[in-house]
């Protein structure tokens, strides 16, 4: 069985807890969000370096070397968003089909050192890229394909329950 699609529009993470992974994204800062990266990343590490890293744990559900190379990319488009709203008044941000580009990547293949070392390069690159944020930009604003707003704020705490859900998908 192939994976199916993702087309839940994740959005409301920012308005309530997650049920799944327990992420609340209440009063986070772009800051926090650094911080939290930080903490994220040698999980994400320990996670991509157990044995059975491209075992499936169902036939419908990506690998921890899918999640891996997933959280990879989200590290660097998210980062690629701040910038873009940092620099560029009602952003719009293009669209991004998570599953067509896990395919075009050949995530599954993908091999797993790698991974780990884009995974934390990208990742220190988002994080830094969050923690530089003047406080007087948090406001700035942007638009999802989809016509979501986002603030610097939000954005920050979107991109984060990313990268913090995933982890709690492979039990990082």
């Amino acid at each position: 069985m192939p994976i199916t699609p993702d087309t839940k529009d994740w959005t409301w993470v920012l308005r309530e807890r997650c049920p799944e992974c327990g992420f609340d994204a209440d009063s986070l800062t772009p800051r926090d969000v650094a911080r939290r990266v930080d903490a994220a990343l040698p999980r994400w590490d320990a996670a991509l370096a157990r044995a059975g890293v491209r075992e499936r744990p169902r036939e419908d559900t990506w690998s921890p070397l899918e999640y891996g190379c997933h959280v990879r990319d989200v590290f660097e488009l998210l980062r690629q968003r701040l910038e873009l709203l940092l620099v560029e008044d009602g952003a719009q941000f293009a669209n991004w089909d998570q599953d067509a580009t896990a395919i075009e990547k050949a995530y599954a293949d993908s091999a797993p050192e790698a991974v780990r070392a884009e995974l934390a390069e990208q990742g220190a690159a988002a994080r830094d890229a969050f923690a530089a944020v003047p406080e007087a930009s948090y406001g700035r604003r942007g638009l999802r394909s989809n016509g979501s707003e986002f603030t610097v704020v939000t954005l920050a705490q979107y991109f984060l329950h990313d990268v913090e859900h995933h982890l709690h998908d492979v039990r990082g």
